[in-house]
């Protein structure tokens, strides 16, 4: 019997050791790496006694922090952006891995499972959410859908005459400023918070490096004697696909304890240490050398995603294109070819005035699947 205890207590506190010297996961921030549900009725959806404060609802929805909340309802046209923020991150993160065996899975326990670790995909989200927020509220401004901010303010051009002439830029300046606010300073302690905050700098950057100048002409006969020029972003799947080739180079980085301060540091990893001591630089230092890199930055190898797992659905089933991707979505389980007939409008005219009249044709096509 005294073996028995002696053994439960041994079992119970190795599992105690365990979970104490598990690395806690970053705290989530917003829209991909958040609580929000990606799914939010729209304003116009809500009846319509409650419109003066159906953003006070969507708020609500949204399971955003105290603070965030309380930004989120100060101005009308906050909770409309942060909705619009997430969808446009959402629907960008699935255009972007469409060919990927990881399709940006975000059903529930997937997409929570995934901010759990440290992997490449969730440097990904944490860069296209706050990429997709500060986009969301630049041209929000710009639009004149917010209360408190309006067209960014070039010198020497009033803001009405920016909306005079279609000269409005997007107003990235209160973005940033509205976006670090609503993010909040998380905790620099541990490598995956470093690591987290440093790849939602890294979505921020990649938006102020997209700032275009666009001019328009006025005058008598189209002539430039007078030129409007304003400030504005580039289309976000411009930023996507950055973000994207970022994730494509993302560092994996690993961290030592410098035994004399016990202060962290975050280094390359990867490669055998004999190897480090010849070929890599000396380790990066958590607060100076990480900011300076547009790299995303990853502390664990990603799984496969081949078959169904808490990360993902797997790839069986999943639609292919045979001399494209199929070999590398299918993880070599071969793929099954179905033929099938689409009708599709073709031979379309545009009609005075004013429609445009299009033929239905119908084709055979073959849709490729990956087997089980």
């Amino acid at each position: 019997m005294l073996d028995g205890h002696l053994l439960l207590g041994w079992l119970s506190f190795t599992l105690v050791v365990l979970v104490f010297y598990l690395p806690p996961p970053s705290t989530a921030y917003f829209g991909l790496t958040g609580n929000e549900p990606l799914s939010i009725l729209p304003l116009n959806s809500l009846p319509e006694e409650s419109v003066g404060r159906a953003h006070y609802k969507l708020c609500d929805r949204l399971k955003l922090e105290k603070k965030q909340r309380r930004m989120c309802r100060r101005d009308p046209g906050v909770a409309e952006t942060l909705r619009e923020a997430i969808t446009m991150s959402a629907q960008e993160c699935q255009y972007q891995f469409r060919f990927e065996r990881w399709n940006c899975t975000l059903e529930g326990r997937h997409r929570a499972n995934m901010l759990k670790r440290g992997f490449k995909e969730t440097a990904f989200l944490y860069a296209i959410s706050s990429a997709g927020l500060t986009h969301a509220m630049a041209k929000a401004c710009s639009a004149g859908r917010m209360e408190r901010c309006t067209c960014d303010e070039a010198p020497d051009l009033e803001n009405r005459k920016a909306w005079q002439w279609g000269g409005c830029g997007d107003n990235l300046k209160y973005a940033n400023k509205f976006v670090k606010d609503f993010l909040g300073k998380r905790s620099n302690k541990d490598l995956r918070a470093h690591v987290d905050m440093h790849n939602t700098n890294v979505g921020l950057k990649v938006i102020k490096a997209g700032v275009e100048t666009t001019c328009k002409c006025h005058g008598v006969s189209g002539s430039c004697t007078i030129r409007t020029c304003w400030r504005q972003l580039k289309p976000f799947h411009e930023v996507g696909k950055q973000l994207k080739q970022r994730y494509e180079t993302s560092v994996k980085v690993g961290s030592s304890t410098n035994e004399a301060t016990g202060e962290g540091d975050i280094s390359p990893s990867g490669r055998s240490q004999p190897q480090l001591q010849q070929q890599a630089p000396p380790l990066l230092q958590l607060n100076e050398q990480i900011p300076r890199t547009m790299n995303l930055l990853h502390i664990e190898d990603s799984p496969s995603f081949c078959r169904p797992s808490k990360y993902s659905s797997g790839t069986a089933a999943r639609k292919c294109y045979k001399d494209k991707n199929c070999d590398a979505i299918c993880c070599g389980r071969g793929h099954n070819t179905q033929s099938r007939e689409v009708t599709r409008p073709c031979q379309c005219q545009v009609r005075w005035c004013c429609y445009v009249e299009c033929k239905q044709c119908t084709q055979r096509e073959e849709v490729y699947t990956c087997k089980g």
